[in-house]
């Protein structure tokens, strides 16, 4: 609100001149000088608009104003699909203020193959290199990351496993200080392959950093000081950044999340007449996403990539599988 009355201050106008006749509303008038002047984000945008409606519906109830300065209208909206939703004569519209802006999707920032490849290559301490490799083949969140536990690595060959994934159960309340959003377990599936380069990593160098401390940690990664990353993954987050910068690409964990998301849908997609299982489901209980429709964002570039490498996605990581002993 104060952002609000300094725009009207700075342009010699007045909060009760709610009846402009032809003008721009002032409503409408911050709103755009937000977005053209100001350069904010959508949603930003969105939350300001809605303190100040909210202020003028105060107004008028207070009768310091005779109207609203905006109207109404309406706008399709997309349908929840929760309980009763069959029976809802909305139509899929909404009556909604006039100065709010429209919600966009955002689009899935992921990185190509390419991109991928070299955050790998510049990630140079063989620690960051496992913590991002696995980010990028399994979607992990950054809190996940962090308090994966070693205990759930294992040398596939030794425990006879020859399928092509490994099927891993990650369960919050096994002891093992797993952490996973809402506290929720789920399995997931990684390559055979990656199970190796993880249990190669914990050999040749995850016990060193472990013999730093008196203590037993159970993540699988540590720190330089031989202890656990933050719970929260924050410390991670600030490593996945510092080491895209050396290559030039702005990254994050999140976006590598996003970037074995996309690839792995896109690759399940093109495959579906040789698998059993939709591809959106699986990604869906890989993610740990509770709701599909959060997992239906990563359908809009599907049909985009057309790009044959994309198939190769999980082949071309693996050329960065080995870290040298």
């Amino acid at each position: 609100m104060y952002d609000y009355f300094g725009f009207l201050e700075a342009h010699e106008l007045s909060w009760s001149d709610v009846a402009r006749g032809e003008d721009k509303n002032l409503v409408a008038a911050y709103r755009d000088y937000c977005f053209d002047v100001v350069k904010l984000a959508r949603n930003t945008v969105r939350q300001r608009l809605v303190y100040v409606c909210e202020f003028y519906k105060y107004a008028v109830r207070q009768g310091w104003v005779t109207s609203l300065p905006y109207s109404f209208e309406l706008r399709h909206v997309t349908q929840s699909g929760g309980f009763l939703a069959h029976v809802d004569s909305s139509g899929g519209k909404r009556e909604v203020r006039s100065v709010m802006p429209r919600k966009h999707v955002g689009i899935v920032k992921f990185l190509t193959v390419d991109e991928a490849n070299r955050l790998l290559a510049a990630a140079e301490n063989a620690h960051h290199h496992a913590i991002i490799r696995m980010a990028l083949k399994t979607g992990l969140r950054r809190e996940e990351l962090a308090t994966f536990p070693v205990s759930y690595v294992f040398d596939p060959d030794k425990a006879g496993v020859r399928t092509r994934n490994v099927r891993v159960a990650l369960d919050p309340a096994d002891g093992s200080g797993m952490q996973t959003k809402g506290s929720k377990p789920r399995v997931i599936f990684m390559s055979r392959e990656l199970m190796k380069f993880l249990h190669r990593y914990v050999v040749h160098h995850r016990g060193a950093r472990a013999s730093l401390t008196n203590e037993e940690p159970s993540p699988l990664f540590l720190n330089q000081d031989g202890r656990p990353w933050a719970r929260d993954g924050k410390g991670i987050e600030a490593m996945v950044r510092t080491v895209g910068q050396r290559v030039g690409i702005r990254t994050h964990p999140h976006m590598l999340r996003h970037t074995y998301a996309t690839h792995t849908l896109v690759a399940l997609q093109r495959q579906r007449k040789n698998i059993r299982i939709e591809p959106l489901v699986f990604l869906q209980k890989q993610l740990g996403h509770s709701s599909l429709r959060t997992t239906m964002v990563y359908l809009h570039i599907v049909n985009e990539l057309a790009d044959d490498a994309v198939l190769a996605y999980d082949d071309e990581l693996d050329d960065w599988g080995d870290i040298e002993s």
